[in-house]
């Protein structure tokens, strides 16, 4: 049975429509708590962005699947392969972009490594969110096509229970589950260089690592299975009832191995994975229920549902736009710590009109946030009125 479930492009674009929303406040300084990570353990909204954009993507793969399956072997690996290099390159391109920085003699290249002005080693960082994308939906077809569904749950219930034993015992004894304890960062310093890693606040750390990108790919074939799921049993009160349930044991198993190995988005833990995996199929169920079942569609809906079917790539044009436009300087203030700061069109909003709304400054910033999900939106709006979408 292949039917058209409304609500998963709603789902999809509400997913992409948060990680816009978090990615672009109008003053990293003045955030409410809710649009912050969680600061190592624990689970804020905001940690629920990534991992339901992975289930999202397995879920799109239980629906195109069949046809992969139908096509044979040489046109899966030539799908697979294309759609995960295009999207793995698109991610290294928008870390490197734009190319170019600005230091006191100008404009200069910026060069694949180089060295600050403390003398330390730089350069492009090679993982990230779209990087991670590309790896686990990888990774998780190539699973789910030779395994199938029934051998893909025990294949990613294995990684998520070797990821557990790998952190406990390759970790730091004393403190295994922490950023510096945690065995990946020696795996991603080795292989990817300290130069091409993320850094917090200063030290070589990686949130989107090699090693935590194993459980990460479970959250794909657990989207797939969803999606499997729902288009097996089609549209019905069974379904959605049973998909809850179901989400509600996810989430109470994910808190209990908390107790053990605890929720943690930075190095993305497997108990992480079975409570925001339980969130996600509550939240779809709840919204099939109103959407397909009840027909219920409003402006939320429809207004979320542009961002869904043009998601990757309203993604990727906030920061490419983001970074492009900081290239060009309008004029330099100084912040609130005294640092030195240039306003450009991206930012110029912000900065003349909206942090002065009065009272708290989280006002303004949060406001600034909304206008680029606005603008976003608009331009979304318009691609899907010129039945534009584009598909990697």
């Amino acid at each position: 049975m292949n039917q058209r479930f409304y609500s998963l492009d709603v789902f999809r674009g509400a997913t992409v429509c948060l990680m816009i929303l978090v990615n672009n406040p109008g003053s990293w300084a003045h955030i409410y708590p809710p649009l912050r990570h969680a600061s190592w353990h624990g689970i804020t909204p905001t940690d629920l962005v990534f991992p339901f954009f992975l289930f999202a993507v397995g879920n799109a793969l239980a629906f195109v699947m069949p046809r992969l399956q139908a096509g044979g072997s040489n046109v899966f690996w030539r799908k697979v392969i294309t759609r995960s290099l295009l999207i793995f390159l698109i991610g290294l391109f928008l870390t490197w972009w734009p190319f170019v920085k600005w230091t006191d003699a100008g404009l200069v290249f910026k060069p694949w490594e180089y060295l600050d002005d403390k003398g330390n080693l730089q350069g492009v960082r090679i993982l990230g969110v779209l990087a991670r994308i590309a790896i686990c939906y990888f990774f998780a077809s190539i699973i789910i096509y030779y395994g199938k569904t029934r051998l893909a749950f025990y294949i990613g219930l294995v990684l998520l229970l070797l990821y557990w034993a790998l952190c406990f015992l390759l970790g730091d004894q004393s403190n295994p589950f922490s950023m510096t304890g945690w065995f990946g960062n020696d795996i991603d310093k080795s292989v990817l260089g300290v130069a091409h890693m993320y850094k917090v606040d200063g030290v070589p750390f990686d949130p989107e690592g090699i090693m935590s990108t194993l459980p990460a790919i479970v959250q794909v074939i657990l989207g797939y299975m969803v999606g499997d799921y729902i288009q097996k049993k089609g549209k019905s009160f069974e379904m959605v009832s049973g998909l809850f349930v179901a989400g509600v044991a996810f989430m109470i198993t994910g808190y209990c191995w908390d107790l053990l190995f605890p929720i943690n988005k930075q190095i993305w833990t497997s108990s992480y994975v079975i409570c925001t995996t339980g969130m996600a199929m509550t939240i779809i169920a709840t919204m099939i229920y109103f959407i397909e079942l009840k027909n219920t569609r409003g402006w939320l809906s429809k207004f979320f549902d542009v961002f869904g079917k043009n998601a990757l790539f309203v993604f990727a044009l906030s920061s490419f736009l983001l970074k492009g436009f900081g290239l060009i300087r309008l004029y330099k203030y100084t912040n609130e710590k005294g640092s030195p700061q240039q306003v450009n069109p991206w930012n110029w909003l912000y900065h003349d009109v909206l942090r002065h709304i009065p009272g708290d400054p989280r006002i303004g910033s949060l406001f600034y946030a909304l206008c680029v999900i606005t603008f976003m939106w608009f331009i979304c709006w318009w691609m899907d009125r010129k039945k534009i979408y584009v598909k990697v």
